[in-house]
């Protein structure tokens, strides 16, 4: 058993998750092992709820989930959602707007009840088959739902003019933040993974948790700062490794969870 209470929180796509996006049988084999020892194991993901539950079910899961980037916490076993922090009412005219000047860049806009397709460019489709959804299609002005992200999909060449281009609308009530080389996304303002977090320590049941946070993007970077011990995989961008009490020798694609858990079933981290 686990000389102390000890909680796992991990992103999914580049972290927990290979390029397969099927979990890897000795890191499922790893997350039971921890569970057993009386660890809790959960995720926290940039993902809709639509997108991301079948991870807990691969993964019997029995904790809640952080979702949209931190925009919500659910639990997958009740099937409620805890916690939310939708975008202002705002953000529908900045999202046309974004997307009239950057007809290039794809449009997805993230609700609770669905995921909104505002404008279908090719890689505005390749992140739709990477999440397995089956979206609705409208303009901006026709969503329908409680709005907690919107995502801009585009060629990465694309991106840093994009957030030049961002950083100059000045826009207020949100933030954006970088998810991955291709995906560059609106969020409530002070909304993150790493506020999510601190939300995450005051529900029932986690109290006395020490929390481990992994993660390998950008958009990982608050929640491994707001975490008692950050980690990031050997495939980890460099702005991540740098905020990282461990970097593991493992990539995401060779079992860098089972690392991980090994590490500390060992008794090897001061947590």
């Amino acid at each position: 058993m686990l000389s102390q209470k000890i909680c796992i929180i991990t992103d999914l796509d580049g972290t927990f998750l290979p390029k397969s996006k099927i979990p890897l049988p000795q890191d499922l084999s790893a997350v039971r092992r921890f569970e057993e020892a009386g660890g809790i194991f959960t995720i926290a993901t940039g993902r809709t709820i639509q997108a991301s539950e079948r991870y807990p079910e691969q993964m019997g899961l029995k904790s809640p989930i952080i979702v949209f980037n931190g925009g919500a916490i659910y639990d997958p076993i009740t099937k409620e959602v805890l916690f939310s922090h939708p975008l202002p009412d705002s953000a529908r005219e900045m999202t046309k707007k974004i997307i009239a000047d950057n007809p290039h860049s794809g449009g997805e806009v993230l609700c609770l009840e669905d995921t909104w397709v505002v404008n279908n460019t090719d890689y505005e489709k390749e992140h739709i088959r990477i999440c397995g959804v089956i979206p609705q299609y409208a303009t901006a002005d026709k969503v329908t739902g409680t709005w907690l992200k919107v995502l801009f999909a585009m060629n990465p060449d694309d991106i840093p003019a994009f957030i030049e281009y961002i950083d100059n609308q000045h826009f207020e009530g949100v933030d954006f933040i970088r998810s991955e080389r291709r995906f560059y996304e609106m969020l409530p303002s002070g909304v993150s993974k790493g506020s999510a977090l601190n939300a995450y320590r005051h529900l029932s049941g986690m109290e006395g948790f020490k929390m481990i946070a992994v993660g390998d993007f950008d958009n990982d970077i608050e929640m491994l700062k707001s975490a008692d011990f950050a980690v990031c995989p050997a495939n980890g961008v460099d702005t991540v490794k740098k905020c990282a009490d461990l970097i593991l020798s493992r990539t995401c694609e060779e079992g860098a969870m089972e690392e991980l858990i090994d590490k500390i079933l060992k008794g090897e981290l001061n947590v």
